[in-house]
């Protein structure tokens, strides 16, 4: 088990565009079972290889129904469609938390670690975790689509409402 050091806000790294992925290789299998290692650790929903400091066009992504990884290399949004808001958060902005609206389903398009393209569509918190990880290899970060930072005060406020309402 190799854990990668995430790397937070203000690093130069999290604002730059990635390179595609062109040699899939032991170095590239390696990269994936270490972010793996890593966001398994991290307990999240998705990491892109910039938040481990690796400028490439990779990450992962959990299924919210099957609960395993979907390794995602060059990946690129195929179509979305419906709308949902909620609460985000991201590793590399530990403790922090926002409202964002993302698609409620999402297609994507990628290849997987031996190169091979495929096809894989989310709804729910797995449509939004492939907008939030592929943002990631363009140089984004969720914040930009926040008002502000919810007070740990409205964050406990949502998170009652939310458990309310799926009750």
């Amino acid at each position: 088990m190799a854990l990668r050091k995430i790397v937070e806000q203000g690093d130069d790294c999290l604002k730059k565009v990635c390179r595609p992925v062109t040699e899939f290789n032991a170095h590239l299998h390696q990269l994936l079972d270490d972010m793996a290692d890593t966001l398994t650790e991290a307990n999240g929903a998705g990491l892109a290889a910039p938040q481990v400091g690796v400028l490439r066009r990779v990450c992962l992504v959990l299924d919210e129904d099957t609960e395993e990884f979907i390794e995602l290399i060059n990946p690129e949004i195929l179509s979305q469609s419906g709308e949902q808001t909620g609460l985000e958060g991201c590793l590399s902005v530990p403790g922090k938390w926002g409202i964002v609206t993302r698609p409620n389903v999402v297609r994507v398009k990628a290849q997987d670690r031996d190169g091979n393209w495929f096809e894989a569509e989310g709804e729910g918190l797995t449509a939004r975790a492939f907008c939030h990880e592929i943002e990631h290899l363009d140089g984004h970060l969720f914040v930009e689509h926040i008002d502000h930072f919810l007070s740990e005060e409205e964050l406990r406020d949502y998170l009652e409402r939310e458990e309310q309402e799926g009750e």
